[in-house]
Order: structure tokens, then C-alpha cells, then sequence
């Protein structure tokens, strides 16, 4: 006679349970489902994004592919180090990869910025900040307008000619 409570039914499983159930006593354990907080917004934001340049920066053909982290070049009878792989849309060495993919964060970052400040999302507590908020403007427009030309700059070098008119 035990105080267990008894083991459930399948109906497939009746004999192999109750054969178990004869020959292993189960114990009698009280186990306390963990509680786990919940992570702050700002560390959640930061792993995406983390993930986001990751992803956008090609790893998944990284590790696939195992390109060279750079290349190199014959110029003057001399080999040059080159970043960005030329006149290759469906190749990229790891270290041209990992630039793109920070620089769609950074612009990410900015547009984030903008929108944070236009919505009134950023509440400044100081008082200048009215002059903050105009800081934050410009370096939120700046550093998207980076990006987006130094993207546009690396496109140019894998693909000369294109979007010319």
C-alpha cells in the first residue's frame, strides 16, 4: 500500500505502466517550477539587434560557405588587402559582411532615434531638453544618412555601373 496517487491511463500503455509501476518505486518529489524574471526591454532590444546584424551580415553564408575574412589584390606587381569582394553580388568575405550588416544596424539605430523623438517616446527631464532633443535629431539623421551612403558606397564596389545613369 502507498500513499502515490495513481499513474495515469493510456490505452496503449496500461501493462507497460503498471510492469513499471511494480518494479520502480517513483518517488515522491515536490518540485518547484523556477521563476524567471522577466529581462529588461533594453537588454531584449540589444540581443535582436545584436541578431539582426548577424543575420543581415551574411553568418548564415559565413558558415556555410567559410569565405576568406579578407582578400587580396595585385596592384603595381604588389598584393593589396581588399575588404569588399568586386563584380561578386553572391560572395562577401566575412569582414565585408560584418560592416553591412553593423551599418543596417546603425541605420536602424537612427531611424529608431527619429521616431523615438517625433512620437515624444524621449522624455528628456533637464532643463535643455529642448537642445538635447534637437542633439538628438541630428545625430539620429546623421548617422542614418551614414549608413545608408556607406552601403550605397559598398554596393558601388561590388557592382560598378549599377544605379548609374
Amino acid at each position: 500500500p502507498s500513499s502515490h496517487p495513481p499513474l495515469p491511463v493510456f490505452p496503449f500503455g496500461k501493462m507497460r505502466l503498471a510492469f513499471v509501476s511494480s518494479v520502480v518505486r517513483l518517488p515522491n518529489l515536490r518540485l518547484k517550477i523556477p521563476k524567471v524574471e522577466r529581462p529588461p526591454a533594453w537588454a531584449v532590444f540589444c540581443v535582436l539587434l545584436f541578431s539582426y546584424m548577424l543575420v543581415t551580415g551574411g553568418i548564415v553564408f559565413d558558415m556555410i560557405n567559410e569565405p576568406p575574412s579578407v582578400g587580396t589584390r595585385m596592384e603595381d606587381g604588389k598584393q593589396r588587402p581588399e575588404t569588399v569582394m568586386p563584380y561578386r553580388i553572391n560572395g562577401q568575405y566575412i569582414i565585408e559582411g560584418l560592416a553591412a550588416g553593423f551599418l543596417f544596424c546603425l541605420g536602424a539605430v537612427g531611424l529608431i532615434a527619429l521616431h523615438s523623438v517625433a512620437t515624444g517616446q524621449l522624455v528628456l527631464t533637464s532643463q535643455t531638453s529642448e537642445k538635447a532633443t534637437v542633439v538628438i535629431m541630428i545625430a539620429a539623421i546623421g548617422v542614418t544618412v551614414v549608413a545608408y551612403n556607406v552601403v550605397m558606397m559598398f554596393l558601388r564596389i561590388k557592382l560598378p555601373g549599377y544605379l548609374q545613369h
